[in-house]
């Protein structure tokens, strides 16, 4: 018995043995030092407190905490009014609230981020990135759960979607199916794109985002903290740049990031919408007299159906963009195309300020753009017309070879 007692005690030490813990809490709750030490817990103590509270999502909370906190530390010195936008996470009672009031089951991943932060108040410019061009200006807000659960779609064509992000200039939402319904797998991400060509006002089809909410948004957060979406005027832009995509010719350097608007665009009829960005930058090492102004522009223009057009046109956007060392000139233009993938290339003509006669041309790189993969929804089943005949108890039924006596 007291071989017995002794083996259980040090069984139990050695189960509460704090380094342990320690790593445990590490590991899945991303807890420090620091925020032990403020608890005034045990780190075997703490780790109990965090699973009580978080376990069914265990398996998501390191990877969504570690993206929440990448981004706000991104943004802190970027993009500080979007910071202070997010909300306090929701509460366990509040998410099953909302699933009893929709009547669907919220994914855990999902769960799990709002946990962290219930998406933001409806400010501009949104967390989940924005896009503008002359006339037009889009800003996606991260919805807070309730503000969701207020856009949950029951209409025939979008059954069981639950709206992830709104903007308040076009009315745009990306959505999650919370259902696998009228073509759409369970919890993945789209843009809703109305069928134009059909008869049924109700068929929609789907430019997808993402196949789950967490590939959905730790994609979003890579592409930001990686600074593949530039930070333009306090905003983030969900510009694309192929690292490929650069061409140096001389002194001065072009380099090209696209991006698809899903507002604009339709699957049927085919009208893919892009925007591109481009930007031209003269070394700073170039000597005074290479100074020069940009022209004119020829594109090449080739889609997936290998259709290939030419236009030539003076300046960019309408302007004449004077080059000298150190210079950047950024602009941005757009394209539509019947195609889903296409690419362009060109170049530049300039002509040096010292010498008007000095004229040259400087290399567009090849850059491509290619819109998110979409899904039609299924035809409707069409029921034979002899199903539908109306049959009368007295009808009289005729053989196909005529009537025998």
């Amino acid at each position: 018995v007291c071989d017995c007692s002794v083996v259980s005690r040090r069984l139990n030490e050695l189960s509460r043995h704090s380094p342990l813990w320690k790593s445990l809490c590490s590991k899945h709750w991303l807890l420090t030092d620091a925020q032990r030490q403020q608890s005034g817990l045990s780190w075997y103590s703490l780790f109990r407190q965090y699973y009580s509270d978080l376990g069914r999502y265990i398996r998501f909370y390191p990877v969504l905490k570690s993206c929440w906190e990448q981004i706000k530390a991104y943004l802190k010195e970027r993009c500080p009014r979007m910071i202070t936008s997010l909300k306090d996470g929701a509460t366990e009672a509040e998410l099953n609230d909302i699933e009893a009031l929709i009547g669907c089951r919220l994914p855990d991943d999902y769960r799990c981020s709002y946990r962290i932060h219930n998406g933001q108040i409806l400010v501009i410019p949104g967390l989940m990135g924005s896009m503008s061009l002359s006339n037009h200006y889009r800003s996606e807000v991260l919805l807070d759960v309730e503000t969701a659960a207020g856009g949950f779609q029951q209409r025939k064509g979008m059954r069981g979607c639950l709206p992830l992000t709104f903007c308040f200039h076009t009315g745009l939402s990306q959505y999650m199916a919370l259902e696998p319904a009228e073509g759409r797998r369970c919890f993945e991400s789209f843009y809703p794109c109305p069928d134009q060509m059909a008869q049924d006002p109700s068929a929609i089809d789907m430019f997808i985002t993402g196949s789950c909410f967490l590939e959905w948004f730790t994609t979003y957060v890579q592409n930001v903290v990686s600074g593949e979406f530039p930070i333009i005027r306090d905003q983030i832009f969900r510009y694309v740049h192929d690292k490929s995509c650069v061409a140096t010719t001389g002194d001065i350097t072009v380099s090209v990031s696209t991006s698809f608007l899903p507002e604009l665009s339709s699957v049927h009829p085919p009208h893919f919408f892009f925007t591109y960005r481009i930007r031209i930058e003269m070394s700073s090492s170039a000597l005074p007299d290479a100074a020069c102004q940009l022209d004119s522009r020829y594109w090449k223009i080739t889609t997936s159906d290998g259709n290939v057009e030419e236009v030539q046109g003076p300046g960019v956007v309408g302007e004449f963009p004077v080059m000298t060392p150190g210079k950047v000139h950024e602009y941005a233009s757009c394209t539509t195309f019947s195609t889903p993938s296409e690419y362009m290339e060109g170049h530049y003509t300039f002509h040096r300020l010292a010498n008007k006669e000095e004229v040259f041309q400087v290399t567009i790189p090849r850059f491509h753009m290619v819109c998110p993969p979409f899904r039609e929804p299924p035809a409707p089943t069409v029921t034979p017309l002899h199903l539908k005949l109306p049959f009368h108890k007295n009808a009289h039924i005729f053989s196909p070879v005529g009537d025998f006596h």
